[in-house]
């Protein structure tokens, strides 16, 4: 079947509605919330605030230097490392029966990386543009592989997502003050809807 696939803009539209709750919210405003809370259409990581839209940007040489430089390292990241890992996580993955212990724990830590260099490879490349044009995008992955622990963990990773499912419906569950039952359950339904909205199957 077709997987279950959640896009980021329904995500700003909800965040809007909540926000707003009882309220009515124009065609116009809704519009703009969602350029707001999304500027790239192939990035989830985009915090550019209207004012910066209205802002008059002129040229600097540093800056688009540096937004080119981290659109490439995002490039790279994508392109020459995650793609290349890739070629052995999925030759490792497709048949493990055929591979030995040492091979299935290579290909796990190579596929630890493979999504890191995936996911922020292509926010930095969102962040490099953004910086070319003169937009102040913060960072959405900030080293989540030193973390100490799960919680800090989450939220070094995909901030801009973390930070949805905690206020939106982490906490609205009750978060971890109902108990350690209630709070596993509470990550298991955050994490499965997380899984979702990365593409994943019922199958």
């Amino acid at each position: 079947g077709k997987p279950i696939e959640l896009t980021a803009k329904p995500f700003a539209i909800l965040d809007l509605l909540l926000r707003r709750a009882g309220q009515v919210v124009s065609r116009a405003e809704l519009a703009e919330h969602v350029w707001d809370r999304f500027f790239d259409p192939f990035s989830n990581v985009i915090d550019v605030t209207l004012h910066q839209l209205r802002e008059k940007h002129h040229f600097e040489y540093q800056r688009v230097a540096d937004g080119l430089k981290l659109m490439a390292w995002g490039l790279f990241k994508k392109v020459v490392i995650a793609d290349r890992l890739a070629v052995v996580v999925n030759t490792v993955y497709a048949d493990p029966t055929a591979h030995s212990g040492g091979a299935l724990l290579l290909a796990s830590v190579f596929f630890a990386f493979q999504i890191y260099c995936d996911f922020s490879g292509y926010s930095d490349m969102a962040i490099g543009l953004g910086r070319v044009f003169g937009f102040r995008i913060r960072e959405n992955f900030e080293h989540p592989y030193v973390s100490h622990s799960v919680t800090e963990f989450w939220r070094r990773w995909h901030i801009s997502l973390s930070s949805w499912f905690r206020d939106y419906l982490y906490i609205p569950l009750g978060g971890n003050r109902s108990g350690a039952a209630r709070t596993a359950l509470n990550l298991l339904i955050v994490f499965l809807l997380c899984g979702f909205w990365h593409g994943a199957s019922w199958n």
